[in-house]
């Protein structure tokens, strides 16, 4: 019918968005030499694809590890791109401009702070990344699988299951963890449908 929208061009463009962002801001990051790395499950999705492209499961925001050092410089190269900084409830994100939710953000974390308190690790360094085509900072595997083991939440847990599932994670990797990381891996593995 005619005025109606399309909702598979609505879905695509969910999906294009999010990663129009994640470049966007680390184009301005890069430009500005500011040292970022993208997290969470974006991160989770680039290292998925590194091996089945057709296993990669979209994600709605996006995680940028920053040190809190360079945070007054990753915020003017951010405010350069478009990006609007907001700290709500005791976290700091850049909004995609000035009427976007926090679903449209860009979320910070801190490299060697603790995520949550009630986490076991602090972040890890901002240098742990590995640059990936086209050259965009994702956090390192074994980086990323210690911050999602340490979030344990719902969508964590789908996002380790997504590396076992394409065979990122095996047993061998638990073994390079320390505890309760390592029993958390290998509960995943021994049940990795959940």
């Amino acid at each position: 019918m005619a005025g109606e929208v399309n909702i598979l061009d609505r879905m695509v463009r969910a999906v294009d968005k999010v990663r129009e962002r994640m470049m966007r801001a680390a184009r301005a990051l890069e430009a500005a030499s500011v040292p970022y790395a993208v997290a969470g499950g974006n991160a989770v999705a680039a290292w998925v694809a590194t091996v089945d492209e057709t296993a990669v499961r979209n994600t709605r925001d996006v995680d940028i590890l920053l040190a809190r050092t360079d945070f007054e410089r990753a915020s003017q190269a951010l405010a350069g791109a478009g990006f609007r900084h907001r700290h709500s409830a005791g976290l700091d994100m850049f909004l995609d401009g000035p009427e976007a939710s926090p679903r449209e953000a860009l979320h910070v974390v801190f490299a060697a702070e603790h995520v949550r308190p009630d986490h076991s690790d602090v972040a890890p360094p901002v240098s742990a990344f590995r640059a990936l085509p086209p050259g965009i900072r994702f956090l390192e595997l074994e980086a990323l699988v210690r911050m999602k083991l340490n979030g344990w939440r719902d969508k964590d847990r789908v996002h380790l299951r997504d590396l076992i599932d394409v065979g990122l994670l095996d047993r061998s990797f638990a073994a390079r963890l320390p505890e309760p990381l390592a029993a958390r891996l290998a509960e995943l593995l021994d049940n990795p449908d959940g």
